[in-house]
């Protein structure tokens, strides 16, 4: 009877660990991306900046649209991963339901292979005109984290991460090359563009560009319409020679502070012009100092997607808004009015971009950055900016600020150090920004 007993009980014993194992798997919890390490993502970023610099066409409105269009490619493809997050297809321009892949609710995903692939796929194909040995460093770094997953997780849910991943990255190529812009930077001075000639307007200024940079990008489709619908800016100070007027004073005022520039001054100056082919352009610094914050918090993945997001929106946006004001009023650089009106041998410390000048790119796309990462880590954020720390052409020291919003403004300013950029042009940039990025922040993520 014992020996019956015994058997019933192993038996027993044996049901209910079969049902319990039956139990965990109708009942088992899919990884969230916030289980991930971010350090995928922010190897991408360090990848993509020295690309920006690396390939020719990269200008600053051209490095925008990429770091704009794979910030939402990565959110996309890892959201599904996060619990309570929404898609935003239908709440950005053309940008439509059904656009991107649906995750299989009822799969298991590494989320680290998904952020994996989808750059990959998205970066292979925006800087296919790189070197061979750049493109090599894509390849090489996507297959460096695969490996590293295929340990993390069986070869199924890696292959099936990987297959849904860059299924995400091309549908967001698609909506991208949809704007008309796949290959603009081959047409970053279009010869069809008939410079306006008149009192007042944009002048070349220098022979090596006759045409200005991207004269059309004012037209390119932005992520969020009211970023260039509702933000257009009051006209700059009405142009004039007379020595009394607001527009001479706002020149007086480049002139002599170049003239008089304290080498605090001219380390700023050099510290922000992020002049392409050296830098990875003035958006490739916001992102530096985003991706710096991301590994000082130690961010998940999760976090890592949705602040790379938002900032690539704000900055791609802030290019198209600052565009379509520099192409309608086409104004004359100070470099030029000086010149002409008060010393024709003045020189400056930076050379003067090859566009109008009002309102200051630097400005717009600082300002949208500063209140883009206001919004997410808070007001009096102190961090140390190491963007150039290797450089040495110019003093690249690190750089500390109280707030973001410090060091929009010092990014600001720098122009007026340079000789770039009147007062207005700096100020009410910033403010056009800001205003960027207060849109930015009315998005659904949740």
């Amino acid at each position: 009877m014992k020996k019956i007993n015994l058997y019933f009980m192993f038996f027993f014993a044996i049901i209910i660990v079969f049902n319990s194992c039956e139990k965990d798997d109708d009942t088992f919890t899919k990884s969230d991306t916030s289980d991930y390490s971010s350090s995928v993502v922010l190897d991408w970023i360090e990848l993509t900046l020295q690309l920006t610099k690396e390939t020719p066409g990269y200008s600053p409105p051209v490095a925008a649209r990429v770091y704009g269009y794979s910030g939402l490619a990565l959110y996309e493809g890892v959201r599904h991963g996060m619990s309570g997050y929404k898609s935003l297809e239908g709440q950005l321009t053309d940008f439509n339901v059904g656009t991107v892949p649906v995750a299989d609710e009822n799969a298991e995903y590494h989320w680290g292979a998904v952020a994996n692939a989808t750059l990959g796929v998205f970066l292979k194909n925006c800087f296919q005109t790189t070197s061979t040995s750049n493109l090599s460093l894509i390849t090489d770094l996507e297959a460096q984290y695969e490996a590293q997953f295929r340990t993390e997780a069986s070869d199924e849910i890696i292959d099936r991460s990987m297959a849904y991943g860059k299924s995400v990255g091309n549908a967001v190529l698609a909506f991208a090359h949809s704007d008309g812009q796949a290959e603009c930077y081959n047409f970053n001075f279009p010869s069809s563009y008939i410079v306006p000639i008149g009192e007042g307007l944009w002048e070349p200024t220098s022979p090596t560009n006759p045409i200005p940079l991207q004269p059309y990008w004012g037209d390119v489709r932005p992520f969020m319409e009211t970023n260039i619908e509702d933000l257009l800016p009051v006209p700059p100070p009405s142009y004039s020679t007379a020595t009394n007027s607001d527009f001479y004073l706002e020149a007086m005022e480049v002139y002599e502070a170049v003239n008089n520039l304290t080498p605090e001054q001219k380390t700023i100056a050099e510290f922000w012009s992020d002049d392409p082919g050296n830098t990875a352009t003035p958006p490739g610094h916001s992102y530096s100092i985003m991706m710096q914050i991301l590994s000082d918090e130690g961010a998940d993945l999760a976090r890592t997607a949705e602040v790379y997001a938002k900032l690539g929106m704000g900055v791609h946006d802030a290019f198209i808004s600052c565009w379509n004001v520099k192409y309608r009023y086409n104004l004359v650089r100070p470099i030029t009015y000086i010149h002409d009106n008060i010393d024709d041998t003045w020189s400056i410390p930076l050379a003067t971009p090859p566009f109008p000048e009002y309102t200051s790119g630097h400005s717009v796309q600082s300002g949208a950055t500063a209140e883009i990462l206001t919004d997410l880590f808070g007001d009096n954020y102190s961090f140390v900016d190491r963007t150039h720390i290797d450089r040495t052409d110019i003093d690249g020291s690190p750089r500390s600020f109280t707030s973001f919003y410090d060091f929009a403004d010092e990014a600001a300013i720098s122009r007026l150090y340079g000789g770039i950029h009147y007062r207005s042009a700096i100020d009410i940039g910033v403010e056009q920004g800001i205003k960027i990025g207060q849109n930015i922040a009315t998005l659904q993520f949740k």
